[in-house]
């Protein structure tokens, strides 16, 4: 699941430490992908203060979701369903159709979550405003992150941003998943696929919106 479905599950704490944890798999990898940590193996002992517990519950909690979604008939089925009008769109591309499908999918799912009201994105950029950069950096570096200005950069990049909120539409969707396949493949569409990708978003986005919120029911009553 992406950033704002693994909010939700968060979305009526006021704990902005574990709502910080809950994003931290995603923020980490996407400042820099090579980087590979495990604080969940680690010593609990190590995580000496409450917010640093707070942190590491957000990080046990995104893995457990994500474990729940992707086991989920739920992803099954509309994995196969979205993947089939891509087939023709990415012919001739490098693109793995698997891969487009999949993140298209969880990319919807924060679209339906903003425009059906399940979230709040200003709520989320207020409670993660709240944390403190020492506890950030404290628990980066309990990591073996040792390059914590690159993370910081991202980071304050993605608060400043608020790009979240830009996915209630689907031609900013279809951007953002250009730009993530620029970081695997070279010149991966052009504008005009670009925008029949857009009018697969939007057709996908009113399939899925009819029981979208029973895989999010269906994962918090697992939590």
């Amino acid at each position: 699941m992406n950033f704002l479905s693994h909010f939700y599950f968060d979305s009526l704490s006021r704990q902005p430490y574990q709502i910080l944890g809950g994003l931290l798999p995603d923020l980490v990898k996407n400042a820099d992908k090579s980087w590979n940590i495990h604080p969940e193996k680690l010593p609990i002992s190590l995580f000496d203060n409450p917010h640093q517990v707070h942190i590491l519950k957000g990080w046990n909690r995104h893995l457990q979701v994500d474990k729940l979604f992707h086991s989920s008939a739920f992803f099954a089925h509309h994995l196969h369903q979205i993947k089939q009008p891509l087939l023709g769109l990415l012919k001739g591309t490098a693109i793995k159709p698997f891969f487009l499908a999949h993140i298209s999918i969880e990319l919807l799912l924060d679209s339906l979550l903003i425009t059906q009201n399940k979230v709040n994105v200003e709520n989320l950029y207020m409670l993660l405003n709240k944390i403190e950069d020492s506890e950030l950096i404290h628990f980066l570096r309990l990591n073996q992150i040792q390059d914590v200005a690159k993370f910081q950069n991202f980071y304050n990049t993605f608060k400043t941003e608020k790009y979240l909120a830009t996915y209630a539409h689907t031609d900013k969707i279809s951007y953002a998943l250009k730009r993530i396949c620029m970081r695997i493949w070279e010149s991966p569409i052009n504008q005009t696929q670009e925008i029949e990708l857009t009018e697969i978003l939007d057709t996908y986005k009113i399939k899925l919106s009819q029981d979208f919120i029973f895989i999010f029911e269906h994962i918090a009553a697992k939590l």
